[in-house]
């Protein structure tokens, strides 16, 4: 059993930032990418950022500049760092990992979401 666990979101307003977190814990043997993708009211799933095992990272170009992901593979743990908010940046944001469990088999793992609402 693997799990991914999201906090860190909330209501902020216009131009303020989040520090999102997302921590895996289970029968984990090792993890690959971790990612954070987002979905708005309406709107499909879309990616935001990856991080690479050995902290190689992508972005997309509606967040470059602004949101800064990394992890700590001590703990098993995602952050995104969200500043200078805009309204359209409001969506539920999930977490994703790759995760070669103790088995030696490889899942795409979800996170549950967690929101983000900013207010104009």
């Amino acid at each position: 059993q693997v799990q991914l666990v999201e906090s860190g979101g909330g209501l902020v307003q216009a131009g303020g930032s989040l520090r999102l977190s997302c921590a895996a814990s289970g029968n984990i043997f090792s993890i690959d990418d971790m990612a954070w993708y987002r979905q708005a009211p309406g709107k499909q799933r879309e990616f935001v950022a990856r991080i690479g095992s050995a902290g190689s990272t992508n972005y997309a170009d509606s967040v470059k500049g602004r949101f800064t992901i990394s992890r700590d593979n001590r703990k098993n743990t995602v952050y995104l760092q969200v500043n200078s908010l805009k309204p359209e940046d409001t969506a539920v944001y999930y977490c994703y990992a790759n995760i070669l469990t103790i088995a030696r088999s490889r899942f795409n793992f979800w996170g549950q979401g967690t929101q983000v609402t900013v207010s104009s």
